[in-house]
């Protein structure tokens, strides 16, 4: 069975405050979304790359992303829809022709440069044997659930994890979970999500706290502070 990563990428950006979308940020000289892909570029695991981006941004990061940095497993930069799940969407598309029903597509976000390789290997092993993986973290802190201000309930925190990427399934299942929604108009908060409510059961992979999503500029100097200790 083949491994395929699929890379959304379109997203505006808007919390981060930048000239630029937030993928082409530097980060110690390497644009954020270079930095991902580079992650999986080098995984013996992988074996195909694909890229959702903004339509009128393919040429650009064709130039400045792709060939700029050597990657030579991306296999179609795709362009994105008005929300991440039509651009995860567009993905699957693309890809069909390409990866069989059983192949694994590891689905992870753009601007989360720090997933480990080691990440990548149990994510995959889980999603060949299950119907999907999910990476996650246990959360530190109490979660409260709220409604106009009060306090509704307080769900006990050994049952909370929160949700990171790469998000795992084998094609034929996420490309079903995902062609329902569509048709049937449902938008999911995660790929995860759409793949549960088929009555599929997803299974949590542990992740890492350092696995963070760049959104802000609070997270900018998180990743630097993590680049930094991973280069000394």
């Amino acid at each position: 069975m083949a491994v395929f990563a699929l890379i959304p990428a379109a997203g505006m950006g808007k919390r981060m405050e930048a000239s630029i979308n937030k993928q082409y940020l530097l980060l110690d000289g390497m644009p954020i979304l270079a930095r991902t892909l580079e992650v999986f570029e080098r995984s013996p695991l992988v074996d195909g790359i694909f890229v959702v981006i903004p339509a009128d941004e393919i040429p650009f990061c064709s130039e400045q992303v792709v060939k700029r940095q050597g990657l030579t497993k991306v296999r179609s930069i795709v362009a994105g829809g008005a929300e991440r799940q039509q651009s995860v969407l567009n993905g699957l598309r693309a890809m069909e022709g390409t990866a069989g029903d059983d192949d694994v597509v590891l689905i992870h976000d753009g601007v989360r440069p720090f997933v480990t390789e080691d990440i990548l290997s149990r994510a995959t092993a889980v999603a060949r044997e299950n119907d999907g993986a999910l990476v996650a973290v246990p959360a530190k802190d109490t979660v409260k659930m709220v409604e106009n201000g009060i306090i509704t309930a307080t769900p006990p925190r050994e049952t909370l994890w929160l949700a990171q990427t790469p998000q795992a399934f084998r094609y034929g299942i996420i490309r079903a979970a995902h062609e329902v929604a569509d048709a049937e108009r449902f938008l999911g908060t995660d790929d995860a999500m759409l793949v549960e409510r088929l009555g599929r059961q997803v299974r949590i992979v542990v992740g890492d706290y350092r696995n963070i999503k760049i959104t802000t500029p609070e997270d900018m100097v998180l990743a630097e502070a993590f680049l930094k200790e991973r280069q000394q």
